[in-house]
């Protein structure tokens, strides 16, 4: 039986660490996933939800194991209307980490879906990810501000 993972509302086909995300998801726990951005006209994003989109699919247009799309509501809602086995979400940091995983049980208790937390690229890890999104709506090289060492 085909494991489904639902990536959603966070992607942003800028950043490698969430590309790395679907890629490690693909090869240890989904056979497949979908990438669904919501539609929610209050939230402020660098890029429009369009441009968005037209980016993830040229990403993933050669992989028929990724899929795209949109929606409204709450994304508990979507994915069990999808039958996704599963959410993937991204952390940069170990604060990150326990605040999803807190999510993430609650998640499981009202829908009975697991979340999978997987960190983003290791040299991001260091940085919260509100950090690298505040410096990356500047247009901010998020790589002069991670330690060398």
């Amino acid at each position: 039986m085909s494991k489904k993972a639902l990536f959603a509302g966070s992607f942003d086909p800028f950043t490698k660490g969430h590309q790395n995300i679907v890629d490690r998801a693909l090869q240890s726990v989904a056979d497949e996933v979908v990438i669904a951005i919501g539609i929610n006209r209050d939230k402020h994003s660098t890029f429009s939800c369009e441009e968005r989109l037209q980016a993830i699919r040229k990403l993933y247009k050669d992989n028929p194991k990724v899929h795209v799309d949109t929606y409204e509501g709450l994304t508990t809602d979507y994915a069990q209307r999808i039958g996704a086995d599963f959410l993937l979400r991204g952390v940069r940091s170990v604060k990150d980490f326990e605040f999803e995983r807190d999510i993430a049980e609650v998640n499981k208790r009202l829908t009975g879906i697991e979340t999978v937390l997987l960190f983003t690229t290791p040299e991001y890890a260091c940085i919260s990810s509100s950090v690298v999104r505040e410096l990356m709506s500047y247009n901010t090289n998020v790589n002069d501000f991670l330690p060398t060492t």
